[in-house]
């Protein structure tokens, strides 16, 4: 029998109806209760400073962080970041997922996890790394995968990673993701990281990285820290991106597309992938103990980076 967890599905905005808060991931949470894990899913708290839950997340029971980033850069306080950087020290297994440009920019304070998230860059010329043309205030990263309501083909090299594995389809692996119009960019060019799977720009085709992961980073004192999943954008789990019919806030102005819901027989296939990774992400070993905080030391200079075996300032 699988692992069953205690997941924190959580985004960095406060409650807005007219956003990308957490109602708007109401299926995935139901897809993640329907297979027997306990989820907890809320917002950001209003106002500034620490959040009550993610500042103390090293400190609760939680085995695994589904963190929806759909904030503009300012979702995280330093103490929300530090201590989610500490639960992963301690076994805690981390999802991310962002979108375009600097949206979800705040996950830059988490360590590792967060020197794999790319953003915007004003150095980098955006007309050669925009792909969505149809939305020009949209700098990159901003990769078109397609319209929202439709599939896009998940491109993998080698041997199918176990995250991407189906019994339900002819080829043994998950073979679409819902697409979306400007997704952001996740990097593999860091110690313990690994390119998941690749899309395939409908603009320019163009690939890119739809999914990253962490596995077998290590402490400065040795200890396993969780795994963890950088996903290009959070529009792979969005209830919009899964049932327009669910509808999306006002500033979506994208004309969407109709494939899932003429045949969503390939986004059930998909939500093999949400189980999968709420299998891959629990802990694999969980110490009884508190780590001390130097095990997580953030660079104080660099504060995106996290001092680990391999991951150096």
């Amino acid at each position: 029998m699988s692992k069953l967890s205690k997941i924190l599905l959580q985004t960095t905005i406060a409650a807005n109806s007219d956003d990308w808060d957490i109602s708007r991931f109401s299926l995935l949470a139901d897809e993640l209760r329907a297979a027997g894990h306990d989820v907890t899913a809320r917002d950001r708290a209003a106002g500034p400073g620490d959040d009550p839950v993610l500042s103390r997340i090293d400190e609760l029971d939680y085995d695994q962080l589904w963190l929806m980033a759909v904030d503009v850069g300012d979702g995280l306080s330093p103490g929300d970041a530090e201590a989610i950087v500490r639960f992963r020290a301690r076994g805690g297994g981390v999802l991310t997922a962002r979108d375009h440009q600097d949206l979800g920019s705040c996950l830059l304070r988490l360590g590792s996890l967060g020197a794999i998230n790319q953003f915007h860059d004003p150095s980098v010329d955006p007309r050669a790394l925009c792909d969505d043309q149809d939305t020009p205030s949209i700098s990159w990263p901003n990769y078109h995968s397609g319209a929202n309501g439709d599939y896009q083909p998940v491109l993998t090299d080698g041997p199918v990673h176990p995250l991407l594995r189906s019994t339900r389809s002819a080829s043994g692996r998950i073979e679409w993701f819902p697409a979306h119009p400007h997704e952001g960019s996740v990097r593999a060019d860091l110690h313990c990281a690994e390119v998941l799977a690749e899309g395939r720009s409908a603009a320019t085709g163009r690939r890119f990285n739809l999914a990253v992961v962490l596995d077998g980073e290590l402490t400065p004192d040795g200890v396993p820290m969780g795994r963890a999943l950088a996903a290009s954008t959070f529009h792979h789990f969005a209830d919009y991106n899964w049932d327009l019919d669910r509808g999306a806030p006002t500033f979506v102005t994208e004309t969407p597309g109709s494939q899932i819901k003429t045949d969503p027989t390939r986004l059930e296939i998909f939500k093999e992938y949400v189980h999968n990774i709420a299998i891959w992400l629990h802990p694999q070993c969980r110490p009884s103990y508190r780590l001390p905080a130097r095990s997580a030391r953030l660079d104080t200079a660099q504060p995106h980076l996290l001092l680990s075996d391999g991951v150096t300032n």
